[in-house]
């Protein structure tokens, strides 16, 4: 426990002066949880800490896999040698100030975290083919100039309808500029008809970033040959099917598609990846 908050150390990480990403399990495109899991895997990542569940999750609707029970979980990794702290969890879904306080309590009082970077994707009505941008929204002047240097755009305008809430992004954002943590909100633009699988190219559009930002000197080898992959399998199923083809055709040329052929165009491209091509 820290400071009133539900959060269990199992490992005080060596970290003087350490940069925290976030990612979300539920994003677009799963792209929180695979550029994490990426940075963890290519990073070696190790546990050290998390946030228990109870008071920010429902525990109602636990999924069972192989007769086990998976809880929400909320962990944070550290990457040592580089100065890097991961942070994977799923959205809360009650209590969001206590819980990313909490967050924030542990990079503060456990890992000196300097600055943070949030993930999120967005659906753009944009082909595959296109190639991927990286969006910021940023806390502070001094974030603001230091992400200049960057192939970023930087020009968002954004504001949340009256009586809505604000994204956990942009509240998580707010909560650090109380606490005088620099942060930037990341947001990378997925085709629609990959919003509900995966996007290679998005995951390495945000994690060039974070590698040139943090230098990290990651090799993207085995990610650039998924792309190539990815590439593959969608050319294909334009060669087989020449109406999803003529659809994919369209938005190449910024010409939207029905609300019918939308929903063709991602029924098709997602069983055509499910099933592996």
């Amino acid at each position: 426990m820290s400071q009133g908050y539900p959060i269990t150390i199992y490992k005080e990480p060596d970290l003087r002066r350490s940069s925290l990403v976030l990612g979300w399990s539920e994003d677009m495109g799963n792209l929180g949880r695979k550029v994490t899991d990426y940075l963890n895997w290519k990073l070696r990542g190790e546990e050290f800490a998390e946030i228990e569940p109870e008071d920010f999750f429902s525990l109602g609707g636990v999924a069972i896999e192989g007769n086990l029970a998976r809880f929400p979980e909320s962990k944070f990794y550290a990457c040592q040698e580089h100065e890097l702290v991961v942070f994977q969890s799923g959205s809360p879904g009650a209590e969001w100030y206590k819980f990313l306080n909490s967050v924030l309590d542990v990079a503060e009082h456990h890992c000196r975290v300097k600055e943070l970077y949030i993930l999120g994707a967005m659906v753009s009505f944009s082909a595959h083919t296109a190639p991927r941008e990286l969006l910021a929204v940023v806390n502070s002047a001094e974030m603001k100039e230091v992400l200049g240097q960057y192939d970023l755009a930087r020009g968002m305008d954004y504001q949340t309808s009256p009586g809505e809430r604000p994204t956990l992004n942009s509240f998580l954002l707010w909560v650090a500029k109380g606490r005088n943590i620099p942060g930037v909100s990341l947001w990378v633009p997925i085709p629609f008809y990959l919003a509900a699988m995966e996007d290679a190219q998005a995951q390495k559009k945000v994690l060039s970033f974070l590698d040139e930002r943090l230098d990290l000197k990651i090799d993207f080898s085995d990610l650039d040959q998924e792309i190539r992959e990815q590439n593959e399998q969608l050319a294909q199923v334009r060669s087989r099917f020449p109406q999803i083809d003529d659809y994919i055709n369209r938005l190449e040329s910024n010409l939207m598609l029905s609300e019918e052929e939308n929903g063709e165009l991602i029924k098709k491209i997602e069983d055509f990846l499910r099933e592996g091509g």
